[in-house]
């Protein structure tokens, strides 16, 4: 028993030694990182050229992999969140908004600035957006040349080549059975005497076949024919009809050109001469052209509302109306004017000759007035040859007697605003005739 507790005794010792031991230690350790510490913190010393201890690299060793690890998963919820938002933007650009917005919470959840951190150059699934934009761009060029490849398509079906297929079985005649004939003469009914282009290109949507003879050129050309006259005979510089009747100036058919006018005019004085009235004038201008290169003007106060359904044929009873005829001309400065010369309606009015049966008659001196109209053609926002500026207008006064003409030009002044055009689209509701 006296052995056992001295064993004991001397192991405590021996414990006890150690513990101080290694607390000295441990002392020692933390004084000595302290001192290299404040060492690297001081200024003009680096600590790139110190030697890390031993002791402290072993200590600082798992710290150093926790931080590359913790870069390690930040980068990946990064990677992530670009992942979800992409695919946010793939869900929004095809009309799933429900679930574009369920990807954009679930990024902006791992990363809330993550909308800044893309730079938009590669989709979720891999494929980028680089790879679509190419895509796009072979996309274009076959468009460009969509014309010959419906073509193709058709001369290589089997047996006889029809324009058009119908989709499902019908019982009666389809419009692909008729002749190529019958169905180039409705597509001019479809252009009509009107020149209504606009509805030729919506009928070229409604398959290969329409296409291809919506593009007929002999229906371009009798188009150009119709507007330029014989001064559209060479294609040169224009590719075809088409582009030529889309990028040569013209006048439009299917609308009206309007201009409105407002000035304040100084009235008479009152009788007891304390004031004097002042009156705020307001009319408007129409100008309507036709491609048979007939022209119709009026001026009146009254709005567009009440006035365009008037204008939308030759055979109007608007006694105001004046009618003529116009034609274009690109003088050398390579602008295109429009001239035109216009007069009243003639109505023959019935001879009343129990009026002057019982005294002689005094003839009054008969003249004809027609008014000369000069415009200049230009484009202006996102439409084409939709605006018409004044740069002359004169009166012409003809005596029939004599055969004398008095010419009256009126200056052109802040009165004669430029006309813009509008659509009407119930001025090619209709087909009288055929192109």
């Amino acid at each position: 028993m006296a052995e056992a507790e001295e064993d004991c005794h001397t192991d405590l010792v021996r414990t006890d030694d150690n513990d101080r031991s290694g607390e000295a230690n441990l002392q020692a350790e933390l004084q000595m990182f302290r001192a290299q510490w404040m060492f690297e913190l001081a200024p003009g010393v680096s600590s790139s050229g110190l030697e890390p201890l031993p002791c402290r690299a072993s200590s600082r060793g798992p710290g150093v992999k926790s931080v590359d690890a913790r870069g390690k998963q930040e980068i990946a919820k990064e990677e992530k969140a670009k992942e979800l938002f992409l695919k946010a933007v793939e869900e929004e650009r095809n009309g799933a908004l429900y679930e574009a917005i369920k990807f954009y919470r679930l990024a902006m959840q791992l990363v809330p600035d993550i909308e800044f951190k893309i730079t938009y150059t590669r989709s979720p699934d891999g494929d980028g957006v680089g790879k679509r934009c190419i895509e796009d761009n072979k996309e274009d060029d076959k468009m460009a040349d969509l014309l010959s490849d419906f073509q193709q398509q058709l001369t290589l079906q089997e047996s006889s080549v029809k324009l058009c297929q119908p989709e499902v079985d019908v019982s009666q005649t389809h419009i692909s059975a008729l002749p190529m004939e019958v169905l180039m003469y409705i597509f001019r009914w479809v252009v009509s005497s009107d020149l209504d282009l606009r509805s030729l290109e919506q009928l070229s949507l409604v398959c290969r076949g329409f296409y291809i003879c919506a593009r007929d050129p002999e229906i371009w050309h009798q188009v150009c024919l119709k507007i330029w006259g014989r001064s559209c005979n060479k294609l040169v510089p224009y590719a075809s009809w088409r582009e030529m009747f889309l990028e040569r100036p013209r006048v439009r058919f299917d609308g009206v050109y309007v201009s409105k006018t407002k000035y304040i005019r100084q009235g008479e004085q009152s009788l007891d001469g304390f004031y004097r009235a002042w009156h705020q004038v307001e009319y408007y201008r129409y100008l309507r052209f036709f491609p048979d290169g007939q022209v119709m003007m009026l001026t009146t106060p009254e709005d567009p509302q009440s006035i365009v359904p008037r204008l939308r044929t030759k055979n109007t009873r608007t006694d105001a109306i004046l009618l003529g005829h116009y034609r274009l001309s690109q003088e050398t400065d390579n602008q295109t004017k429009v001239f035109a010369v216009i007069m009243k309606k003639k109505e023959e009015k019935p001879v009343d000759y129990h009026k002057y049966r019982y005294f002689r008659r005094v003839s009054a001196q008969e003249t004809d007035h027609s008014f000369h109209v000069g415009l200049q053609l230009c484009s202006s926002g996102r439409q084409t040859f939709n605006k018409l500026v004044w740069i002359h207008h004169s009166c012409h006064i003809t005596y029939r007697s004599t055969g004398e003409t008095a010419v009256t030009t009126f200056d052109i002044d802040k009165m004669y605003t430029p006309l813009f055009f509008a659509r009407v689209k119930s001025f090619t509701a209709f087909s009288e005739k055929p192109l």
